[in-house]
């Protein structure tokens, strides 16, 4: 009896010493169990596609959303709140790490998160912008995703004129206020001369500046409406779709969501799969690597979205060979 009691405190001592050993030698696997405090700062509305990505990609990773991680999400409306004070309200959350939407979002991060990991998404220019020293390196605390939003724009017309051949005057307004629309607008303008394509441009700060140059614009001065990337402009989109449909003007844009609201042709990145991207990033982060070691990122591809409904409200007959290398196709 006596011999068996001693082989089982044996017994016991050394599964202690296993357990222990295994926590001490892993650190990161004896803290897998703890929550992650996700922060997300985000304009919401159509860029809600981001966080769904981001929650989709993290779940991918086996990081289940309650178990794993949990998000403290500010959605500030598509910025008719203000997104610095909104920085400051997540600031007190004690979070891991901070994910931004769009680079006015980051930039109010930026100014008011200090030390904390931040994620960015959809930051154009990102170097240009001072937000980091280099894309191979940060030298600070930021890491992520940065959108070809701006140089994607000369492409984005030249699929325009494919789809569209007799295109020779297009409307382009500039929400001037903005700095992705001043870059947009230079890539554009190359691309335009390049075509033979005479772009009308109107430079607009307000809903009611943008109103006023569409009524002003008559039917027939322009053969198509070219979207400038703006939040002003994304805010009042369906002004734009409305005025397109109106005067059977095939209308470009830079996003799938825009397309959804009416727009014919998208050519640029899916927010979705941007979300999913950033999750990788984010991964690593909660993996203790510093956000300065991550190189940022591009996306890895466009898409080309069509909207079928639109082209038939407005006349025009879709080259079969353009819709067949479309990505996606609306109905």
């Amino acid at each position: 009896m006596k011999r068996s009691r001693s082989i089982d405190r044996g017994l016991s001592t050394l599964l202690l010493t296993i357990a222990l050993t295994l926590i001490f030698a892993c650190p990161s696997w004896a803290q897998s169990t703890d929550v992650r405090r996700i922060g997300v700062l985000t304009p919401g509305g159509d860029f809600g596609a981001v966080l769904e990505g981001l929650r989709q990609g993290l779940a991918q990773l086996g990081y289940v959303e309650g178990k794993q991680v949990t998000f403290i999400i500010e959605d500030t409306r598509m910025a008719t709140l203000d997104p610095v004070e909104a920085a400051r309200r997540l600031v007190t959350a004690k979070l891991d790490l901070l994910v931004t939407v769009a680079t006015s979002h980051a930039a109010a991060a930026k100014q008011v998160v200090g030390s904390l990991p931040i994620v960015f998404t959809l930051v154009t220019d990102p170097v240009q912008g001072g937000f980091v020293s280099s894309y191979a390196s940060s030298k600070n605390n930021l890491t992520g995703v940065s959108p070809t939003v701006a140089p994607l724009s000369g492409k984005r017309l030249e699929v325009l004129k494919e789809m569209v051949p007799g295109i020779k005057r297009a409307l382009t307004l500039v929400a001037v206020k903005e700095t992705i629309a001043q870059n947009s607008f230079r890539f554009l303008a190359e691309s335009a001369n390049k075509f033979g394509i005479q772009l009308v441009r109107r430079d607009v700060t307000t809903k009611e500046e943008l109103e006023k140059v569409l009524l002003d614009t008559p039917r027939g001065s322009v053969d198509a409406i070219v979207h400038v990337p703006a939040i002003l402009l994304r805010n009042h989109i369906t002004l734009l779709v409305e005025k397109a449909n109106k005067d059977k003007l095939p209308f470009g844009v830079h996003t799938e969501e825009l397309v959804k609201k009416g727009a014919l042709v998208s050519y640029g990145e899916d927010n979705l799969l941007i979300g999913i991207q950033t999750a990788r990033l984010v991964a690593k982060v909660l993996k203790g690597i510093q956000p300065s070691e991550i190189p940022i990122e591009t996306p890895e591809r466009p898409i080309l979205v069509v909207n079928r409904t639109t082209a038939k409200t407005i006349g025009l007959k879709i080259p079969r060979e353009f819709l067949e290398r479309a990505d996606r196709i609306i109905d």
